[in-house]
């Protein structure tokens, strides 16, 4: 292993895609080469590499619209670890942000929470990913998507409609974001025929991620739920704010299990709260 004097640190490019890959998987995470582009593409994502190890720490930060900074990806290779890499890489991350007068916001596992605290991050509402193993799902789960009137395929068509829901639920303007996802092979969607909510799930490394799930009630919500899990086989990720208790047993009854609590933290301002639109997340990544 190289000296701490050796490495260099970098703005990431396309051709570190392959790197960021392979650190996310390392860590166990979801993440595939579509995620790194995307935080190439449309933030920036930096690091640390060593000359014979290549690429062996990041972080990325994406700025939405609202004034707000996604930051995500905190990786250091498990052999570069406590150095310093991870915290020196996210006080550079803020200074850009503080320069750039957007306020960063997170979503933080209990360990990472002490650590973003120090900083001066408040916490605020928190949610738990749910998991389901594909040998508990049903038959029915697995079969295909079963007809529903009050439910639509997604289309390109419809995405200024996910981006106007999207943003009154989150708070975050995610154009970007949801017409990468929409476009990718991996993806399924619904919205309901009366333009008042949707869900979409994409494709992972371990597991299909379900959300952003925006909807104007539990009922509808569920509805939703249902129909993107009749058409998703395999593992599956769900990430729910813990407001939602109804939805959380809906997953129990069905063999999801919780796999981790999170938390979602911001530097500057109020605490922030869960929208009542908002069932589901898009992931840690992205918010």
């Amino acid at each position: 292993m190289a000296p701490f004097e050796a490495l260099e640190g970098v703005a990431l490019g396309p051709a570190d895609i392959a790197g960021g890959l392979a650190l996310s998987i390392a860590a166990g995470w979801n993440q595939i080469a579509d995620d790194w582009a995307f935080f190439i593409a449309q933030g920036h994502a930096s690091g640390f590499r060593a000359p014979a190890d290549g690429l062996v720490a990041t972080t990325a930060a994406v700025v939405y619209g609202g004034g707000v900074a996604w930051i995500s990806m905190v990786l250091v290779a498990q052999a570069w670890r406590h150095r310093g890499l991870a915290s020196l890489l996210l006080e550079r991350t803020l200074r850009r942000l503080e320069a750039l007068q957007v306020k960063p916001v997170l979503d933080a596992t209990p360990l990472g929470e002490p650590v973003y605290r120090h900083l001066g991050f408040r916490a605020g509402f928190g949610f738990e990913r749910w998991e389901r193993d594909p040998s508990t799902a049903s038959a029915e789960q697995q079969g295909g998507p079963a007809p529903d009137p009050m439910l639509r395929a997604v289309s390109p068509a419809d995405l200024d409609r996910l981006v106007a829901l999207d943003q009154a639920a989150s708070r975050l303007g995610r154009r970007a974001l949801l017409h990468n996802i929409v476009q990718r092979r991996g993806t399924s969607g619904w919205v309901t025929s009366d333009g008042d909510g949707f869900v979409l799930a994409r494709a992972g490394h371990r597991a299909t991620q379900v959300g952003p799930l925006v909807a104007a009630s539990p009922a509808q919500a569920l509805a939703l739920l249902a129909q993107v899990l009749r058409g998703v086989g395999g593992a599956v990720f769900i990430d729910v704010p813990t407001r939602w208790a109804d939805i959380a047993a809906w997953l129990a009854q069905r063999g999801f299990v919780r796999q981790r609590p999170y938390v979602r933290m911001a530097l500057g301002g109020a605490p922030i709260a869960c929208d009542d639109r908002q069932f589901a997340l898009a992931g840690p990544e992205f918010g």
